[in-house]
């Protein structure tokens, strides 16, 4: 619902999304959601297509969050079961959070396209695409670590090591693959995102230089 007058307030008021033009009384723009500045109706189509995108990515951030809790949670089980001991030290599972949720977070900057369609929220087939994702990037790093350990035949610190890097460049790997609704190439991500990125791709060879000795 779209008003300026007094007598619109009461449907900009149970509107879904009321909008009250720059020049509606107080009544009216006390009444709606929005209240736009400028003095056409052009702000209206802005505010939908950053709604859009900030749809995006939301979408975007609660995918990526499913698909590490579920690599996270069964990967450690695997390995347990494979190593008979736990593939990966506290302080590395502490590492891989905090880079890991630099990293997420900062894909509430990322450029993303908004959706020529109106959006609506699916958690039910968001969940779904999640536990698919996560169940590839759990196989591809099960994979690696069962080579490590039965081809390589590495010990066990050498295996965490191992592990640990699957684990972060994997998470990269997905990221990247869900970031963009079409093709991965379709845009660049922003430099919050690329820099954290950056620094996530260099914490392990830091915090593993720190604990080999």
């Amino acid at each position: 619902m779209c008003g300026d007058g007094a007598n619109d307030a009461p449907a900009l008021r149970q509107a879904q999304i009321g909008i009250a033009v720059s020049t509606a009384t107080d009544v009216a723009k006390s009444a709606a959601g929005m209240v736009l500045t400028a003095p056409s109706l052009a702000g209206i189509v802005a505010a939908a297509k950053e709604g859009r995108v900030t749809f995006q990515r939301i979408q975007t951030y609660t995918l990526c969050s499913l698909i590490k809790k579920i690599l996270t949670a069964l990967f450690l089980t695997v390995g347990l079961i494979m190593t008979g001991q736990a593939i990966l030290t506290p302080l590395l599972m502490v590492i891989i959070m905090l880079a890991g949720d630099f990293l997420t977070m900062s894909l509430t900057t990322d450029n993303v396209r908004p959706s020529p369609m109106p959006n609506a929220w699916r958690i039910g087939r968001l969940t779904m695409a999640g536990a698919i994702i996560g169940a590839c990037l759990l196989g591809f790093c099960t994979a690696i670590v069962a080579f490590g350990k039965f081809e390589l035949e590495l010990s066990t610190e050498s295996l965490r090591t191992l592990a640990f890097l699957t684990v972060v460049f994997g998470s990269q790997s997905a990221l990247y693959a869900i970031r963009e609704r079409r093709h991965l190439w379709g845009s660049r991500p922003s430099r919050w995102p690329a820099a954290s990125s950056v620094a996530d791709v260099l914490s392990p060879p830091c915090w593993l230089s720190v604990e080999s000795p």
